[in-house]
């Protein structure tokens, strides 16, 4: 099989939908969820500007594992609470943090990493993992960003087969 995923157009909106309707042909009515995130976090790195790690944490026994990604080497375990990531599978909720640096116990995987959000992967009530993208650029995320890699997410989980 041949994906070619043509450059977002519009704005920031407009590109969201466009990103939706390129991971929905990519996974298409493939269920293997680490398929799926691998896939998903490559078109990501790829399709959206100014990120240098896009990528999964997965939830296990009580601690988020790192899982498919694209950037640098990143943190392998995140304890509930801890840092965007930890924060944001603890609290069930998406966070926007457009200053790292001031995020308190933020965990620098990459120094080069200045804004982050993070999506929280949640299936049937159950925290299952987060989706976490770092930019070297301050501010990068906002609530477009929110709003579109929640849907994103929502279809990489109703996609996908989870074990």
């Amino acid at each position: 099989m041949s994906f070619f995923a043509p450059a977002l157009e519009g704005n920031k909106t407009q590109q969201y939908v466009q990103f939706g309707q390129q991971l929905a042909a990519l996974i298409g009515d493939e269920p293997d969820f680490i398929a799926n995130m691998a896939n998903m976090s490559a078109l990501i790195f790829h399709q959206l500007p100014d990120l240098n790690w896009a990528g999964f944490y997965l939830m296990r026994d009580g601690e988020l594992v790192l899982g498919p990604f694209q950037g640098k080497p990143a943190c392998i375990r995140i304890p509930l609470g801890r840092g965007v990531c930890g924060t944001a599978a603890a609290m069930r909720e998406t966070q926007v943090v457009p200053d790292v640096h001031a995020f308190p116990g933020h965990i620098a995987c990459d120094a080069e990493s200045r804004s982050e959000i993070v999506v929280p992967l949640i299936k049937d009530g159950v925290v299952i993992g987060v989706l976490d993208l770092d930019s070297p650029r301050p501010g990068r995320f906002d609530e477009d960003d929110r709003a579109g890699l929640e849907s994103a997410a929502g279809l990489l989980l109703g996609a996908s087969k989870l074990d």
